[in-house]
Protein backbone atom coordinates (compact mmCIF):
# COMPACT_ATOMS: atom_id res chain seq x y z
CA UNK A 1 0.00 0.00 0.00
CA UNK A 2 1.05 3.61 -0.41
CA UNK A 3 2.06 3.89 3.26
CA UNK A 4 4.63 1.07 3.11
CA UNK A 5 7.50 3.54 2.64
CA UNK A 6 6.58 5.47 5.77
CA UNK A 7 6.74 2.80 8.50
CA UNK A 8 8.07 -0.64 9.38
CA UNK A 9 6.50 -3.45 11.41
CA UNK A 10 8.52 -5.72 13.72
CA UNK A 11 7.02 -8.18 16.22
CA UNK A 12 3.56 -6.62 15.84
CA UNK A 13 4.96 -3.19 16.71
CA UNK A 14 4.93 -0.38 14.18
CA UNK A 15 7.86 2.06 14.02
CA UNK A 16 8.18 5.34 12.15
CA UNK A 17 11.64 6.83 11.77
CA UNK A 18 12.16 10.58 11.74
CA UNK A 19 13.21 10.36 8.09
CA UNK A 20 10.08 8.41 7.10
CA UNK A 21 7.84 10.83 8.98
CA UNK A 22 9.50 13.85 7.42
CA UNK A 23 9.13 12.41 3.91
CA UNK A 24 5.44 11.72 4.49
CA UNK A 25 4.87 15.26 5.73
CA UNK A 26 6.54 16.82 2.71
CA UNK A 27 5.76 14.38 -0.10
CA UNK A 28 2.21 13.29 0.78
CA UNK A 29 0.81 16.07 2.98
CA UNK A 30 2.73 19.05 1.62
CA UNK A 31 3.32 19.90 5.30
CA UNK A 32 6.49 21.88 6.01
CA UNK A 33 5.95 22.44 9.73
CA UNK A 34 9.54 22.52 11.14
CA UNK A 35 8.53 20.16 13.94
CA UNK A 36 8.38 17.38 11.33
CA UNK A 37 11.92 17.94 10.05
CA UNK A 38 13.99 14.83 10.73
CA UNK A 39 16.64 16.84 12.60
CA UNK A 40 14.21 19.03 14.57
CA UNK A 41 15.07 19.34 18.27
CA UNK A 42 11.41 18.76 19.17
CA UNK A 43 10.67 16.38 16.30
CA UNK A 44 7.34 14.56 16.24
CA UNK A 45 5.60 12.25 13.79
CA UNK A 46 2.84 14.07 11.85
CA UNK A 47 -0.61 13.40 13.21
CA UNK A 48 -1.80 12.93 9.64
CA UNK A 49 0.52 9.91 9.24
CA UNK A 50 -1.02 8.30 12.34
CA UNK A 51 -4.45 9.17 10.91
CA UNK A 52 -3.55 7.51 7.59
CA UNK A 53 -2.25 4.35 9.28
CA UNK A 54 -5.41 4.00 11.39
CA UNK A 55 -7.55 4.37 8.27
CA UNK A 56 -5.51 1.77 6.37
CA UNK A 57 -5.62 -0.75 9.22
CA UNK A 58 -9.17 -0.35 10.52
CA UNK A 59 -11.14 1.17 7.66
CA UNK A 60 -13.09 4.35 6.98
CA UNK A 61 -16.17 4.83 9.16
CA UNK A 62 -19.02 7.26 8.56
CA UNK A 63 -18.25 9.07 11.80
CA UNK A 64 -14.72 9.33 13.16
CA UNK A 65 -13.10 11.52 15.81
CA UNK A 66 -9.33 11.54 16.37
CA UNK A 67 -7.91 12.79 19.69
CA UNK A 68 -4.13 13.36 19.58
CA UNK A 69 -2.86 12.90 23.13
CA UNK A 70 0.92 12.92 22.77
CA UNK A 71 3.82 13.62 20.43
CA UNK A 72 5.37 10.50 18.88
CA UNK A 73 9.15 10.68 18.62
CA UNK A 74 11.67 8.98 16.34
CA UNK A 75 11.30 5.18 16.01
CA UNK A 76 8.93 4.69 18.97
CA UNK A 77 7.46 1.13 18.80
CA UNK A 78 3.69 1.59 18.56
CA UNK A 79 0.73 -0.72 19.05
CA UNK A 80 -2.47 -0.09 17.04
CA UNK A 81 -5.37 -1.84 18.77
CA UNK A 82 -9.14 -1.85 18.42
CA UNK A 83 -11.42 -1.99 21.47
CA UNK A 84 -15.04 -2.05 20.37
CA UNK A 85 -15.76 1.24 18.60
CA UNK A 86 -12.46 2.75 19.76
CA UNK A 87 -8.95 2.49 18.30
CA UNK A 88 -5.89 3.36 20.38
CA UNK A 89 -2.27 3.95 19.44
CA UNK A 90 0.03 3.28 22.39
CA UNK A 91 3.68 2.58 23.17
CA UNK A 92 5.19 -0.35 25.08
CA UNK A 93 4.50 1.38 28.39
CA UNK A 94 0.83 1.89 27.61
CA UNK A 95 1.10 5.62 26.93
CA UNK A 96 -1.74 6.68 24.63
CA UNK A 97 -0.75 8.87 21.67
CA UNK A 98 -3.97 8.72 19.69
CA UNK A 99 -7.53 7.66 20.47
CA UNK A 100 -10.13 7.27 17.74
CA UNK A 101 -13.90 7.01 18.19
CA UNK A 102 -15.88 5.48 15.33
CA UNK A 103 -19.56 5.05 14.44
CA UNK A 104 -21.84 4.16 11.57
CA UNK A 105 -21.00 1.95 8.61
CA UNK A 106 -17.37 1.06 7.81
CA UNK A 107 -15.67 0.38 4.49
CA UNK A 108 -12.42 -1.53 4.06
CA UNK A 109 -12.19 -0.81 0.33
CA UNK A 110 -8.49 0.02 -0.12
CA UNK A 111 -9.07 2.29 -3.12
CA UNK A 112 -11.71 4.41 -1.37
CA UNK A 113 -9.64 4.65 1.81
CA UNK A 114 -6.45 5.69 0.00
CA UNK A 115 -8.26 8.30 -2.12
CA UNK A 116 -10.04 9.78 0.91
CA UNK A 117 -6.84 9.75 2.97
CA UNK A 118 -4.79 11.47 0.29
CA UNK A 119 -7.40 14.20 -0.19
CA UNK A 120 -7.84 14.90 3.51
CA UNK A 121 -4.09 14.88 4.20
CA UNK A 122 -3.44 17.26 1.29
CA UNK A 123 -6.06 19.63 2.74
CA UNK A 124 -4.68 19.26 6.25
CA UNK A 125 -1.12 19.99 5.14
CA UNK A 126 -2.16 23.48 4.04
CA UNK A 127 -2.55 24.74 7.64
CA UNK A 128 0.15 27.34 7.16
CA UNK A 129 0.24 29.85 5.65
CA UNK A 130 -3.09 29.35 3.84
CA UNK A 131 -5.39 29.20 6.87
CA UNK A 132 -3.40 30.10 9.98
CA UNK A 133 -1.73 33.29 8.78
CA UNK A 134 -5.01 35.17 8.04
CA UNK A 135 -6.40 34.02 11.41
CA UNK A 136 -3.38 35.24 13.34
CA UNK A 137 -3.28 38.51 11.44
CA UNK A 138 -6.97 39.10 12.19
CA UNK A 139 -6.41 38.46 15.91
CA UNK A 140 -3.19 40.51 16.03
CA UNK A 141 -1.03 37.61 17.23
CA UNK A 142 1.65 35.33 15.81
CA UNK A 143 3.83 32.43 16.91
CA UNK A 144 7.51 32.80 17.69
CA UNK A 145 9.16 32.65 14.23
CA UNK A 146 12.34 31.27 15.82
CA UNK A 147 10.45 28.38 17.44
CA UNK A 148 7.06 27.99 15.76
CA UNK A 149 4.95 25.42 17.61
CA UNK A 150 1.67 24.30 16.05
CA UNK A 151 0.28 21.03 17.42
CA UNK A 152 -2.56 18.81 16.19
CA UNK A 153 -5.18 18.50 18.96
CA UNK A 154 -8.10 16.70 17.31
CA UNK A 155 -10.13 16.21 14.16
CA UNK A 156 -13.44 14.64 13.29
CA UNK A 157 -15.83 14.17 10.41
CA UNK A 158 -19.22 12.75 9.46
CA UNK A 159 -20.10 11.26 6.06
CA UNK A 160 -23.55 10.53 4.66
CA UNK A 161 -22.18 7.62 2.61
CA UNK A 162 -18.95 5.75 1.94
CA UNK A 163 -19.19 4.68 -1.71
CA UNK A 164 -17.40 7.70 -3.19
CA UNK A 165 -13.83 7.13 -4.36
CA UNK A 166 -13.37 10.70 -5.58
CA UNK A 167 -14.64 12.64 -2.55
CA UNK A 168 -13.34 16.20 -2.50
CA UNK A 169 -12.20 17.91 0.71
CA UNK A 170 -12.41 21.70 0.84
CA UNK A 171 -11.93 24.50 3.37
CA UNK A 172 -15.17 25.78 4.92
CA UNK A 173 -14.09 28.46 7.41
CA UNK A 174 -11.95 28.93 10.51
CA UNK A 175 -11.76 30.63 13.90
CA UNK A 176 -8.95 31.37 16.36
CA UNK A 177 -9.63 31.60 20.10
CA UNK A 178 -6.75 33.38 21.86
CA UNK A 179 -6.03 33.00 25.58
CA UNK A 180 -2.75 34.59 26.64
CA UNK A 181 0.12 32.97 24.76
CA UNK A 182 -2.02 30.09 23.50
CA UNK A 183 -4.41 29.97 20.58
CA UNK A 184 -6.94 27.28 19.62
CA UNK A 185 -7.55 27.27 15.87
CA UNK A 186 -10.62 25.45 14.55
CA UNK A 187 -10.58 24.72 10.81
CA UNK A 188 -13.83 23.59 9.20
CA UNK A 189 -13.96 21.48 6.04
CA UNK A 190 -16.58 19.91 3.82
CA UNK A 191 -16.59 16.79 1.66
CA UNK A 192 -18.29 16.63 -1.69
CA UNK A 193 -19.06 14.29 -4.57
CA UNK A 194 -18.99 16.69 -7.50
CA UNK A 195 -21.46 19.41 -6.51
CA UNK A 196 -23.19 17.27 -3.88
CA UNK A 197 -22.31 17.64 -0.19
CA UNK A 198 -21.60 14.25 1.43
CA UNK A 199 -20.03 15.26 4.72
CA UNK A 200 -18.41 17.81 6.97
CA UNK A 201 -15.72 17.96 9.62
CA UNK A 202 -13.27 20.08 11.58
CA UNK A 203 -9.76 19.97 13.00
CA UNK A 204 -8.36 21.74 16.03
CA UNK A 205 -4.80 23.03 16.28
CA UNK A 206 -3.03 24.48 19.30
CA UNK A 207 -0.68 27.40 18.55
CA UNK A 208 1.78 28.13 21.38
CA UNK A 209 4.09 31.01 22.26
CA UNK A 210 1.85 33.73 20.85
CA UNK A 211 3.09 37.31 20.67
CA UNK A 212 1.98 40.54 19.05
CA UNK A 213 1.63 40.29 15.27
CA UNK A 214 4.60 41.84 13.43
CA UNK A 215 3.83 42.10 9.68
CA UNK A 216 7.44 42.40 8.37
CA UNK A 217 8.61 39.50 10.56
CA UNK A 218 5.68 37.29 9.55
CA UNK A 219 6.08 38.18 5.87
CA UNK A 220 9.77 37.25 6.06
CA UNK A 221 8.89 33.96 7.77
CA UNK A 222 6.30 33.12 5.11
CA UNK A 223 8.76 33.94 2.31
CA UNK A 224 11.40 31.69 3.87
CA UNK A 225 8.79 28.95 4.41
CA UNK A 226 7.63 29.06 0.79
CA UNK A 227 11.21 29.14 -0.52
CA UNK A 228 12.05 26.02 1.48
CA UNK A 229 8.93 24.33 0.16
CA UNK A 230 9.82 25.24 -3.43
CA UNK A 231 13.42 24.07 -2.94
CA UNK A 232 12.27 20.70 -1.59
CA UNK A 233 9.78 20.26 -4.44
CA UNK A 234 12.53 21.00 -6.98
CA UNK A 235 14.94 18.61 -5.27
CA UNK A 236 12.34 15.85 -5.47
Amino acid sequence: MFLDDFHTVTDDRLCITAEQASRFAKCIAGDYNPIHDADARRFCVPGDLLFALVMARFGLAQRMTFHFKGMVGDSVPLCFAQHGDTVQVTDANGKVYLEVERGGDITHDAGIIEAFTRRYVAFSGRNFPHYLKPLMEEQGVMFNPQRPLVIYDSMGFSLSRLDVAEAGVAFAGATLDVSGKRGDALLQFKMTDGDTAIGHGSKKLVVSGLREYDPPVMDAFVEKFMNLKAHYATAE
